[in-house]
């Protein structure tokens, strides 16, 4: 048992809208937003991607995942390849365009923190990296648990 004070109840009702906020203030915009989020599931799955895995992922109806796709497959940024474990299925993929596109994300997402936290010290700039990134990872976990067969 932790025997660290619990962090002020005020403070933690303001996670959620914070993160809401970040979403909409260092992205280009929604169409960036959701082409960023899908390039990145993409690239970031263990395994094979299906339409229906992303909209599991997203958090979507299927329809709204596919409108997404054809959109990113009609930039030339992903594509849809036979699977290698069942060749019934079809798969995404990011083609060449779609993995710089992706990486151009990512540099301008740094960009912004950067010019975001100018006047955060290094080690400022470090922690929040380390705690995002674990939150991001530990957000991650909890989720698959939750979608899991058989989870609580």
């Amino acid at each position: 048992m932790s025997t660290s004070p619990l962090p002020d109840d005020d403070l933690l009702d303001q996670v959620g809208p914070a993160l809401s906020r970040l979403r909409r203030r260092t992205s280009g915009g929604r169409g960036d937003l959701t082409r960023n989020l899908v390039l990145n599931l993409v690239h970031e799955s263990p395994g094979e991607m299906t339409v229906g895995g992303l909209a599991a992922e997203m958090r979507v109806a299927q329809p709204v995942a596919s409108r997404t796709v054809a959109a990113c497959i009609a930039d030339g940024l992903l594509r849809r390849a036979v699977s290698q474990a069942d060749g019934r299925r079809t798969v995404l993929e990011l083609t060449d365009a779609g993995e710089a596109e992706r990486r151009r994300f990512a540099s301008e997402q740094r960009e912004t923190f950067e010019l975001i936290t100018t006047a955060w010290t290094a080690a400022e700039r470090e922690q929040f990296a380390r705690f995002l990134l674990r939150y991001s990872r530990d957000s991650a976990n909890w989720s698959s648990r939750r979608t899991s067969p058989g989870a609580e």
